[in-house]
């Protein structure tokens, strides 16, 4: 910016103009930046461009989105740029990194005056959607070979299930995370005990959801040999109860976004927060996003057939994750790499 100033003294100078007309510059310029929000999120964000559309007309700003990579890699860049940030708003940060992203100190304090579930904030990060990771189960497999459906987690270690569940890598995979941490509030203190078991009954971990689910899972495009996978309970509405959840498993995600401390556009970043929060946008996070909305707004009718939410999810502390979870992927890998 001090070159862009320099350059232009000098240039308005040599043609003999007033330094009034750099100022006038600089100053449209500004303006231009304050009409634009920026909002920092993950690669599976969506909105429909009528949405857009609609928060561009409503608010007078322009949105322009962002997305490095996952919720981690947001994460990071969120912690990175924390002195000089680049953008106003993020969204996308989960349950399993929320206390991190609110002690980094990078989310300013912020709450709307519409928060459905403002029991789940986290500091400044408003709840936007939620969902449950669970495992899937393939239901014409388990009738074709006589066995019956797991129920929970302690099924997965009996002899009668080996070598039929595939799972994600909890150090690479946010589901792969959230399902760690449901073995370790169901086994407590005894978790290292209950994955020994899994490994030694056969369970097979793919670095990623979609491998996992696509490749693996033998309900999925595949058709692989795993007729458990770790998924989300919206999955069994995409294969129209060709597979359910497995509801004793599920562990619930929740999806926060947030004004970002030091946000050029504090103003805006507000209003897109608030936007999020409408019922619009609400009812197209399950076909846009694949998540429940927060918002008491109805459900797709595929999702109400199939895909509803688990009645009694676990529900792991974000402040319980956020202080144990490197321990806990560390002796995660430990395992893992001593099967």
């Amino acid at each position: 910016m001090k070159r862009i100033y320099v350059a232009c003294v000098s240039v308005l100078l040599s043609a003999g103009v007033g330094l009034s007309g750099c100022s006038a510059m600089d100053q449209t310029s500004s303006q231009a930046r304050d009409k634009i929000v920026t909002v920092l999120t993950h690669d599976s964000f969506a909105l429909s461009e009528e949405r857009k559309a609609q928060f561009e007309k409503q608010t007078g700003y322009t949105l322009k989105t962002t997305a490095p990579g996952d919720a981690g890699m947001v994460l990071n860049q969120l912690i990175l740029n924390k002195d000089n940030p680049t953008v106003d708003v993020v969204f996308g940060i989960d349950n399993m990194s929320a206390q991190q992203a609110v002690d980094s100190g990078v989310i300013a304090a912020y709450q709307p005056k519409v928060d459905p579930r403002a029991q789940l904030r986290v500091g400044g990060l408003t709840a936007i959607d939620l969902g449950d990771v669970c495992l899937n189960a393939d239901t014409a497999w388990f009738a074709s070979h006589g066995v019956a459906v797991p129920q929970g987690f302690d099924d997965l270690v009996d002899p009668r299930y080996r070598n039929l569940l595939v799972v994600t890598n909890p150090v690479t995979s946010s589901p792969g995370l959230a399902f760690l941490a449901g073995t370790i509030v169901h086994a407590g203190e005894q978790w290292p005990q209950y994955w020994s078991a899994l490994f030694a009954n056969g369970v097979k971990v793919d670095d990623s959801w979609s491998t996992a689910f696509n490749t693996d899972f033998s309900a999925g495009e595949g058709k692989g040999a795993y007729p458990l996978a770790l998924s989300y309970a919206s999955s069994p509405a995409y294969g129209q109860g060709a597979f359910e959840s497995v509801l004793g498993t599920c562990v619930r995600q929740v999806e926060y976004a947030g004004v970002v401390t030091g946000a050029k556009n504090e103003a805006g970043a507000r209003a897109f927060v608030d936007f999020l929060l409408e019922d619009q946008t609400q009812q197209e996070i399950p076909q846009t996003m694949y998540m429940y909305p927060v918002a008491n707004v109805p459900l797709p009718a595929d999702w109400e057939k199939y895909a509803q939410l688990a009645p009694n999810p676990i529900v792991p502390d974000p402040a319980t994750v956020k202080a144990h979870r490197e321990a806990w992927q560390k002796q995660w890998t430990q395992l893992f790499e001593s099967r």
